[in-house]
């Protein structure tokens, strides 16, 4: 994978020069009126969803596959370096938990990115849309989801090179196949990480309610700020609730926040989503528990990714002794730019450290 986005090397399609790089030499190219047609004119029908970058529509091309057409918003300037940055970190990347990127269509002042169609949509319309959905996910979609989404980051985090960090892991950003099977989808934000540095200082991106507090303050990026993420994305699973909004408890709190109280009270099941029917109690709150070592205040307390794997997919004892409180951080709108414009709050009972070098956290004593 290269970072060179905005070299001026061959021109694809009738591509506008001075935006196209060499990461597009070796991407399937789509014509726009192949896209157009493949979507029946961009129908509203087939929109399956929008969000900061454009539209996304269900295409079925000409060979009858199926996928997924994703449209840059023409008065999007942030949404050029997304795209081509979405391009350029995952055009090579292959793996069972991440969405495919099959091709794009870079054409006049059109910029559409072409993915592998899912068939169940993304995760938070499953989780946090209409309870008259045919969706319904018990227990072992959802832990199965938690593992996928796991194993996705870990692949992302440790094993490629340069590692990438994602910095949007969230419900609506998680893609569900026809078996439910998770797949990370936007790599829009995402940032190569070499392995020779501690951390990258950088804008602050993200959505409000899973940034992790020292990134969101500081601007100062490492792998944990995704595992943070992850966190509070297995109690929304779990719960079944937003973690964007403050309206969960009596006291109206943060979903992590009134999840926390609810752990230091012995009230773990109060948590869960009453959509879910019967569940095993203790693995719930074990998954729980989980979440909580990736939601520490202090970034180095967060485990990788590879152990989180291993703390959800194995028989081993969580040693609860090192679990210290999440940080919690708060602001009144989704941040893509400078903090300085938002308002901001942040509760933590650690001090905040940047280092992420791994803490033992689990014992290999049977339960």
């Amino acid at each position: 994978m290269r970072c060179s986005c905005f070299g001026t090397k061959q021109k694809a399609n009738g591509a506008d020069g001075g935006t196209d790089g060499d990461s597009l030499r070796d991407i399937n190219h789509f014509s726009y009126n192949e896209l157009r047609s493949a979507t029946d004119d961009f129908h509203s029908a087939n929109k399956l969803g929008r969000g900061g970058f454009g539209i996304v529509y269900k295409g079925t091309l000409k060979s009858g596959r199926q996928v997924a057409v994703k449209t840059l918003s023409a008065q999007s300037k942030q949404g050029v370096r997304e795209f081509l940055n979405e391009i350029d970190t995952i055009s090579k990347v292959r793996h069972p938990n991440l969405v495919e990127l099959l091709g794009c269509c870079i054409q006049g002042t059109n910029r559409i990115l072409v993915y592998e169609y899912v068939e169940n949509n993304s995760l938070d319309q499953a989780l946090l849309g209409s309870k008259n959905s045919c969706i319904k996910l018990d227990w072992k979609k959802r832990s199965a989801i938690c593992l996928g989404i796991a194993r996705g980051l870990t692949y992302l985090h440790e094993e490629l090179v340069p590692h990438i960090v994602h910095r949007d892991i969230k419900a609506s950003n998680i893609l569900l196949d026809k078996e439910f099977n998770p797949k990370i989808g936007d790599f829009g934000l995402a940032k190569l990480f070499p392995d020779n540095i501690t951390h990258i200082s950088t804008r602050i991106a993200g959505t409000t309610g899973y940034l992790a507090p020292e990134y969101a303050l500081g601007g100062q990026l490492t792998m944990k700020a995704d595992v943070y993420s992850f966190g509070v994305l297995i109690l929304e699973i779990i719960s079944g609730r937003s973690s964007v909004r403050a309206s969960w408890g009596e006291t109206q709190k943060l979903l992590l926040e009134w999840a926390w109280q609810l752990h230091e009270e012995g009230k773990h099941l109060e948590l869960v989503d009453p959509e879910l029917g019967e569940f095993p109690e203790e693995e719930v709150i074990r998954h729980m528990k989980v979440a909580f070592f990736c939601t520490q205040g202090a970034a180095n307390r967060r485990p990788l990714m590879s152990q989180v794997v291993n703390m959800l997919s194995k028989n081993i004892r969580l040693n609860e002794k090192l679990l210290s409180p999440p940080g919690f951080f708060q602001d009144s709108v989704s941040l893509s730019g400078p903090s300085s414009s938002t308002k901001k709050s942040y509760v933590d009972s650690t001090s905040q450290q940047m280092s992420s070098i791994p803490i033992t956290i689990t014992e290999v004593t049977p339960r």
